[in-house]
């Protein structure tokens, strides 16, 4: 069916919006949008890893959730998810449930690309039929804005802070959703809130349903960590992409497929420049790191490009 962001909207909402999210924040968005995508009448489980979506979401008993809930340490939320499709399995076999059910876990970067690594490998190669979905906002936000491993070289975090010795965080970032492709699952694939989210929405319904282990990564600006105003989170997202440091595609039992191709690729300066973590990259005397964060999103993109070819 072909996408219609009117009809979308006036489904039913499974995010309630009594949550403590911040204004400006990209995670409740990025729930909203997967959990849209489920077909009405399906129900869902869902597993949130500690995070700011977690403490914002869930303070016990009470969840914003309409669906099932479980939150779970940041180790171990694809591990628990794995387990409860696991069970379900065997309950539908036996007769003991009735109802159809999808399985989506979320976490943010730190529980994805870091402490929750480990489990989420183990669930994709074991083939568990769900969806774990990492709301990227690149850094440790919820216990102090710590650096993570899908920090942008250059970002200024409180754990490698911009200054005298060290420009901000020496690395760059981990390329996590190559990482699970690798692990030959039937789908993944990057995106963020562009447009009428009609590519959020179709990267989501097919992670949703798509059987086996799916993975969807979803940037999601943070106005406290990444420093910007607000009613900028838009305008962060299209310069993301649009300067292709944050590329949206998808692989598709191992093929390649870019989903947005920009018609004129901005300078990455384009992004760095409205943000606060990036401005001492703005100083006289810093031109090397725009110079260099320019070419390594440029070597990035050429590799992205062959693969989708």
């Amino acid at each position: 069916m072909t996408y219609n962001l009117k009809r979308e909207v006036e489904k039913p909402e499974r995010l309630a919006g009594g949550h403590r999210l911040c204004a400006g924040c990209g995670a409740g968005i990025a729930v909203r949008g997967v959990l849209r995508a489920l077909d009405e009448g399906d129900k869902a489980v869902i597993t949130n890893a500690t995070s700011c979506l977690e403490v914002s979401t869930f303070i016990y008993p009470h969840t914003a959730y309409y669906d099932s809930y479980i939150h779970t340490a940041f180790a171990n939320g694809a591990a628990t998810m794995s387990g409860v499709e696991a069970a379900y399995k065997t309950m539908k076999k036996l007769g003991r449930v009735k109802d159809n059910f999808k399985f989506i876990a979320f976490g943010g970067d730190g529980g994805t690309y870091d402490i929750g690594m480990q489990s989420l490998s183990g669930a994709m190669e074991r083939g568990h039929d769900m969806v774990y979905v990492c709301y990227d906002n690149e850094a440790y936000m919820n216990t102090g804005i710590q650096r993570s491993s899908s920090t942008p070289r250059f970002a200024d975090a409180t754990t490698s802070p911009a200054g005298i010795k060290i420009p901000g965080k020496i690395q760059n970032k981990k390329d996590l959703t190559s990482i699970i492709a690798a692990h030959n699952i039937p789908y993944a694939a990057q995106t963020t809130f562009m447009g009428n989210f009609k590519d959020l929405h179709e990267k989501a319904h097919k992670a949703i349903y798509t059987e086996g282990p799916c993975f969807l990564n979803i940037l999601s600006p943070c106005p406290r960590g990444w420093r910007y105003e607000t009613e900028d989170l838009a305008e962060i997202c299209r310069l993301a992409v649009d300067t292709c440091v944050w590329p949206m595609y998808e692989i598709v039992d191992g093929q390649w497929h870019l989903t947005y191709e920009p018609k004129k690729k901005l300078p990455v300066e384009e992004f760095l420049k409205k943000q606060g973590r990036f401005k001492h990259m703005f100083k006289k005397g810093s031109e090397w790191m725009i110079d260099e964060a320019q070419q390594y999103v440029d070597e990035q993109w050429e590799k992205l490009l062959s693969k989708c070819k």
